[in-house]
């Protein structure tokens, strides 16, 4: 039997796009292929995943309590929103991470869906074995969700056409961590091709 795929879309939201508070360059690019991934899987009827940023306004992952970050993706706010162009249809699951002022919630895993279950047990409950990861930012939230996945015994293919970086060299290093941990890099040729019937 094969194993049961998924698509995770990770945080493509305005304020992670170019005019956003924490915008990745040209990160608006990739939205084009994310929606054709998006439609394909959806025709298969594979279940969809997008991980949002959905920090309260006060929290430890921003400059102001001493975190890394200006504020970002705070709920209801039209930062936090996913960009316009992206394609959500309405099976879409959405799982919201940093929702902890304590945590940085880099991972998907650490994210709940609007019934509170984790994205783990999500995973579990729906018989998923291998995650194709498409979003922002290779070197941030997709490789800590990449790396959990792998963590977690998931099969994980990151798509190359679908992920922007902040930063060139470090998206490389989290790229290789990901092949050195069994991770594999595809793109829509291999992909449409595994899926779409022979």
């Amino acid at each position: 039997m094969q194993s049961k795929k998924a698509l995770l879309v990770v945080d493509l939201q305005n304020d992670f796009c170019p005019g956003g508070a924490l915008g990745v360059s040209a990160g608006d690019q990739i939205i084009p292929r994310v929606n054709e991934y998006v439609a394909l899987f959806s025709k298969h009827g594979l279940p969809i995943f997008f991980s949002r940023d959905w920090h309260p306004p006060v929290s430890n992952h921003f400059q102001a309590a001493g975190g890394p970050w200006p504020p970002h993706c705070i709920q209801g706010t039209a930062g936090a929103r996913f960009h316009p162009e992206v394609k959500v249809p309405a099976e879409v699951i959405i799982i919201s991470k940093g929702t902890d002022p304590q945590a940085d919630g880099y991972s998907v895993f650490e994210g709940r869906d609007a019934a509170g279950n984790l994205f783990l047990e999500l995973l579990r409950q729906m018989g998923i074995q291998e995650l194709y990861i498409a979003g922002i930012a290779t070197d941030y939230c997709v490789r800590w969700s990449a790396r959990d996945a792998i963590h977690h015994g998931l099969a994980v293919k990151v798509l190359l056409d679908a992920i922007k970086g902040v930063q060139e060299d470090d998206s490389e290093r989290a790229l290789q961590e990901i092949v050195a941990q069994n991770g594999r890099l595809t793109s829509w040729a291999e992909v449409s091709k595994e899926l779409e019937p022979k």
